[in-house]
């Protein structure tokens, strides 16, 4: 045999060898899916099985874990009024008034039967049993050989009321800064008081904060529904706020002139810390009095809640403000560089938040987390690299940000904050400097709508929290509990007492969390919030390079 035909037999003999290795694989291939495909219905029929049989037990579907136990539930239990006082709603059930309709029912059932049929109608689809709660914690890790968790109790409507809605007088208070929404709570809760309740007496709005108790030139105006049905389509307060002029006696005196039953404290840390000593005075004065706290704060700093209500329609706003700094920054040359400061004393939840819903920042500066300006992890550098890529960058930075570097302020403002440096314009002057020393010039835009994003109205998703944070405060009230605050934990409505919740207030954000990692992510900027105060000392003291790197 010759070379030539001996090459071709090998080649022929390659070939064949090929296509039976394809062969071969492709039915191996196949066999392995069939195996795959059986397993997987095999398993779909053992889970089925053991779901029929759980369900069957009274058991919810799903694996049950071993190493994940849950041992004891401690519940923040809240102080009710009948411990101490005898119910004035003995016997009186408790449905929604339903005024709006009592006229039409009166037309077409008559009077005989209109009450029944507004009661059929009226009902509640769920009442809430008194050890109804809501866990503190949703997320639990293996491995854990005791667990206790916090609980809180849940909000809503109770089948039993405290007060009968005949002789309720209510009033309205709200203290501290502006935020959205605040009109939004003031409405629901006049509503809720009238419209779910049915009640008799009046709803006074304190004007102009605490000091509304007791000052001549600000005296408090009557709440109907029809003075306040069209307040929530504009931002701030309609009743006015302020700081200061908490003056236990003559809110006392108010109180009991005018037979107040429910007050509604809506405010911060601060002024809950102000209508828990409400709370507690009238309890020891032996005044039947139920007081409600609906925390207000525009950082989103009050602990435990899962945000606070106007938080959303301030980061919704700031958008406007950090777009405009873009453009300023991308048309103004050389090396343009727009500033944003937003609010955010102590909590950059602002600032982060504003950050991650625009995805145009480089740069987001907070109270949690220290600045360093130069080195290897300075945000000067880092704001260079940016620029010299781009043509431009956008900083955000939080009113509280910087104290490290500045120092803190030993002045206070009326209601015992300090006062803070102005470190928006402090960056503004480091950045022209630092781009000065490497040759170049920086054209700075520095923007401050600090006040614009607290005074719009809430959005949509504000509105609806304002509603319910003010329903429930009422329910609260209605049942006979006081000394306390409501608001969305787990995102379910919860009752909460008010030492506990401003306790550990205000809150800050964890500069090792997600939030903090997102806007790494985000932004791209050295992550400092790995570095305590003597390692930011360290880093300060870093030579900067001649020329960062590009």
């Amino acid at each position: 045999m010759d070379a030539k035909t001996l090459g071709i037999a090998a080649a022929a003999a390659t070939t064949s060898a090929a296509i039976t290795y394809a062969i071969t694989s492709i039915k191996y291939e196949k066999k392995i899916i069939k195996q795959r495909s059986e397993k997987y219905l095999e398993d779909q029929a053992a889970k089925a099985e053991q779901a029929r049989k759980q369900k069957e037990e009274g058991l919810p579907s799903g694996m049950k874990l071993d190493d994940v136990k849950l041992d004891s539930v401690y519940l923040w239990d809240l102080e009710k009024l009948d411990k101490y006082f005898p119910s004035e709603g003995e016997g009186i059930e408790n449905v929604m008034a339903a005024l709006d309709y009592r006229r039409a029912a009166t037309e077409i059932f008559g009077d005989e039967e209109a009450d029944k049929e507004l009661s059929n109608r009226a009902k509640y689809n769920k009442l809430i049993g008194d050890h109804e709660c809501i866990l503190s914690h949703i997320r639990v890790k293996p491995g854990v050989s005791s667990l206790a968790l916090r609980a809180y109790v849940r909000a809503g409507p109770r089948e039993k009321l405290h007060f009968n809605p005949e002789t309720v007088n209510a009033a309205i208070v709200t203290c501290g800064g502006l935020c959205p929404g605040l009109n939004n709570v003031i409405r629901e809760i006049t509503r809720s008081l009238f419209f779910m309740y049915g009640i008799k007496g009046k709803v006074y709005g304190i004007v102009g904060g605490y000091k509304g108790f007791y000052d001549p030139a600000t005296p408090p105006v009557e709440l109907t529904p029809e003075r306040v049905e069209d307040v929530h389509h504009v931002g701030g307060t309609f009743l006015g706020s302020s700081r200061g002029g908490f003056d236990m006696d003559k809110i006392l005196n108010f109180i009991k002139s005018k037979s107040i039953k429910h007050l509604y404290v809506i405010g911060g840390d601060g002024t809950h810390r102000g209508a828990f000593k409400i709370h507690e005075t009238c309890m020891e004065k032996g005044l039947h009095i139920a007081v409600a706290g609906i925390p207000k704060t525009i950082d989103n700093d009050v602990d435990h809640i899962d945000r606070s209500f106007g938080f959303i329609s301030a980061v919704e706003a700031a958008q406007a403000a950090i777009r405009a700094a873009k453009v300023e920054a991308s048309c103004n040359l050389p090396n343009g560089i727009g500033i944003v400061k937003l609010m955010g004393r102590s909590s950059g939840f602002i600032a982060a938040h504003a950050t991650l819903g625009s995805g145009d920042v480089d740069l987001c500066l907070v109270p949690e987390v220290p600045i360093i300006l130069d080195g290897p992890t300075g945000c000067l550098p880092h704001l260079w690299r940016r620029v010299k890529k781009n043509g431009y960058a956008v900083v955000v930075v939080a009113e509280g940000a910087g104290e490290e570097l500045l120092g803190e302020s030993t002045e206070t403002d009326a209601s015992g904050n300090k006062k803070l440096p102005q470190i928006g314009e402090y960056m503004k002057k480091v950045i022209n400097e630092y781009f000065e020393k490497q040759g170049e010039q920086a054209t700075v835009k520095y923007i401050d709508p600090s006040y614009m994003i607290r005074s719009v109205p809430a959005n949509a998703t504000d509105a609806l929290y304002c509603m319910q944070l003010a329903q429930n405060a009422v329910h609260g009230t209605m049942a006979g509990y006081t000394g306390f605050s409501v608001g969305l934990c787990n995102n379910k409505m919860c009752l909460i007492p008010i030492p506990e919740l401003v306790a550990t207030s205000p809150r800050q954000m964890n500069p090792k969390g997600r939030t903090w990692e997102r806007i790494l992510a985000v932004t791209r900027q050295p992550n400092t919030g790995k570095f305590d105060n003597k390692s930011f000392r360290d880093a300060e003291s870093v030579p900067a390079s001649k020329k960062p790197p590009i």
